[in-house]
């Protein structure tokens, strides 16, 4: 089953970050936040990608083209008889990585909607390459499956970014609570969708995800949510 990532974003508010490289790139615990999400995914079984670039997309082409070499011992012979050996093996060695360009501009549905000739099979998952989390995969998955809808999007409750105060008529303080969690329930970012669900995504680069594809397939209820109640640090980079 293809995993489709979500690499096209500027990171604009990150920009200190993101100024000269993709946000999926920027380091976390001395790994770039895409490798984390890639290996989330394989600890699942799960290890075909598909990268929408967009952004200093060339920089991720890079850092996959370079990966033996940055992650291996090697010995490589010079001239006209040029050749490189390998020695270990990285934990990596059975990942497929297909890099698409999706534009500088695109969103997120138009970039969804153009890498549709690479997904051949009836379900495939979706995430965002700046996000982070540690759902369970496989229970995600099942639950996709034992509800028979065409899109399942993550849940969880948010914590406030502030503290919570509530006052009596006198100004009082009578409650404090440093970022309590709230009510509701927001999107994480990993997805599991049916193919069909091309048929809701518009071919305009300006089509959005979460916005008309993601409320149509909620009107007409095809859309479920699986509430994950452990950590989720969602769009990082902005």
């Amino acid at each position: 089953m293809k995993v489709v990532i979500l690499c096209g974003g500027q990171g604009t508010r990150l920009r200190e970050e993101t100024e000269y490289r993709p946000k999926p790139l920027v380091d976390v615990g001395g790994r770039p936040i895409l490798w984390h999400i890639m290996k989330l995914y394989a600890h699942h079984g799960f290890r075909d990608f598909v990268l929408c670039l967009g952004y200093r997309g060339n920089m991720i082409k890079e850092y996959f083209l370079n990966y033996e070499a940055m992650n291996n011992d090697f010995m490589i012979c010079l001239g006209q008889k040029h050749h490189i050996n390998y020695f270990g093996a990285h934990e990596e060695q059975d990942f497929r990585v297909t890099l698409a360009d999706t534009g500088l501009d695109t969103m997120t549905g138009g970039r969804v909607k153009m890498i549709e000739r690479y997904i051949t099979e009836d379900l495939f998952m979706v995430t965002y390459g700046d996000g982070l989390s540690d759902v369970d995969i496989t229970k995600l998955l099942e639950f996709h499956k034992s509800h028979g809808r065409l899109a399942t999007v993550t849940t969880m409750r948010p914590i406030s970014r502030y503290g919570i105060l509530e006052l009596d008529e006198q100004g009082n303080v009578t409650d404090f609570a440093e970022k309590p969690q709230i009510d509701g329930w927001a999107n994480t970012g990993f997805f599991v969708f049916n193919r069909a669900v091309f048929d809701y995504i518009s071919c305009e680069a300006e089509c959005i995800l979460e916005r008309e594809p993601l409320e149509r397939l909620a009107r007409v209820g095809q859309l479920m949510a699986y509430r994950h109640e452990g950590l989720a640090c969602r769009q990082l980079a902005g």
